[in-house]
Formats: C-alpha cells, structure tokens, sequence
C-alpha cells in the first residue's frame, strides 16, 4: 500500500504537471472504486482549472476553486502524467486530460482506492476532519504523544499507526522508526517514557523526510507520479528483513503480528 511519502511523491511528481492547467475532459472507464466514481465527474471538472495540489495524510487535494478532487490511492493504485496517445491498459481506471494535451491516468488494479469530489470546506470533510497532525509539521511533538498515550495498554507501533494520533506513519515506517529510538513494537505505549517518546519522534520525522527525499519504497504495486518506482527499500533495516541478522549487532530479526500486521524488531537493539 501506498504510504505517506509514496503519496507525497507521487504529489510532487505530478505537480508541475497539472497545476495552472486547464481540464478538457474527464474519462472514467470503470467507476467502481472503493467508494463509487461520480458520475457527472466530466461535468463537474470540464472547464476547470487545477490551482493547487494539496495532500493531507494519504490523500491527494485537487483544488480548482469551485471545490475538491479527493484522491486515495488505496492499496494498489498509481497516479501517473502522459501524453494524449498513451495506450490504455487493463487497470487504466480514469483519465483527466488536459487542454495542453497531457493527461492524468489514475490505475488501480485492486480498485480499493478513490476518486471523489467535494464542494464542502474541504479539511471538514468526513474523510478528513478526524485526522491527527502531520508527523513533518509542528503539531506533531512527544509531548502530544506522551499525553495521549498515558494509560493505555496498546502496543506503541499501533498507537503511532493511528491516524487519530498522527496521519502517515504506515506499517513499513512505523518498524523503522522504532528500530531508529530502540523502542520493541510491542512496548505498551503508556509505559513509554516521555524522553523515549522523544526519540521515536525524531526518528519518526526522520524517516519519513529521508523516505521522501528518495522517492518512497518500492512496493511492487508501487509507481510514483513519474511512472518510476521509489528507491527507499535497500536501506530498510528491519522491515522484510525476519530472520535475518540486525545490521547493528548481528542478533536475528524476529517477526510478531500486532494488529494483523507484521512487525520485525531486533530483540537486543529495541527494548
């Protein structure tokens, strides 16, 4: 699945592309996503111009003045731009396409993502308006997360995956970050120290700013705004790495499920 920095890429990848420019036609070959397309997207967006594009937690903002394109790439979908003679493939859901010739081709071959359109003020929009602050803003901060967290008995790799607590911090960098403030992920996070809490936001924030830097991971369902995929992954440290020896003290990568997902730590690095 698409993570925060996968989503901030893909942001900045398209960007240059379609900001200012003017929408000539919208079509959708298939409108079942997660939730259905609607269906006078065409109407509603033919004529409109893209003014700036926005991303709050894992979903990408197409503001054009008159109201919102929301877009969620769930957990398979990509957002790429191309030229108006670009073959359309299998799993090649939508298309905008643009005065200039270019088009923004929206595929998703789960379908599990989301194209809608609000007119509403849009951060109180219901897939919005619950959202906790973003982990590379300043709002987020240990203090926040030392306050919310007393106690409760949840492990701490959950409590900092919940989008209620902060947006963005996905299975994949939530592993490293607590890899990075030598936390086990399955530590109760009311039995987390406000200085070890400390930690693991400077590791969090840290991760995900070099994550984006590079492009994301490279998932394979993964492509990034510019059709190339992220360049993240070899230098993950625990995730995917079960049963392999810790690249800082050689002791095996363990593997444990917390909340169906899977969680690799070093038993003698995180404590």
């Amino acid at each position: 699945m698409p993570e925060l920095p996968e989503v901030e890429t893909t942001r900045r990848g398209i960007k240059p592309y379609i900001e200012g420019h003017n929408i000539a036609e919208v079509v959708v070959r298939d409108s079942r996503l997660r939730w259905p397309v609607p269906q006078n997207i065409n109407q509603i967006l033919k004529g409109k111009t893209i003014l700036s594009v926005k991303r709050r937690a894992k979903y990408l903002l197409l503001d054009t003045g008159a109201g919102h394109l929301i877009i969620h790439l769930g957990m398979s979908g990509s957002l790429r731009v191309m030229t108006e003679d670009t073959p359309v493939g299998k799993h090649d859901h939508i298309d905008i396409i643009f005065t200039n010739g270019q088009k923004l081709r929206y595929t998703d071959p789960r379908r599990f993502g989301a194209v809608l359109w609000s007119e509403a003020p849009i951060y109180e929009h219901k897939l919005l308006s619950h959202l906790g602050p973003e982990p590379l803003d300043g709002e987020f901060t240990a203090q926040r997360l030392f306050l919310l967290s007393r106690k409760k008995s949840q492990a701490v790799k959950t409590f900092i995956m919940d989008n209620k607590v902060v947006v963005g911090v996905g299975n994949i960098y939530a592993n490293e970050a607590l890899f990075k403030a030598g936390i086990r992920p399955d530590t109760p996070c009311g039995k987390v120290s406000k200085q070890r809490y400390e930690r693991l936001t400077d590791a969090i924030i840290e991760t995900l700013a070099k994550a984006i830097e590079q492009g994301g991971t490279t998932l394979k369902d993964f492509v990034g705004g510019d059709g190339k995929p992220g360049y993240f992954k070899q230098e993950l440290a625990v995730y995917g790495r079960a049963e392999q020896p810790c690249l800082n003290c050689g002791k095996t990568i363990q593997e444990i499920k917390l909340g169906n997902r899977s969680s690799c730590f070093c038993s003698k690095c995180q404590r």
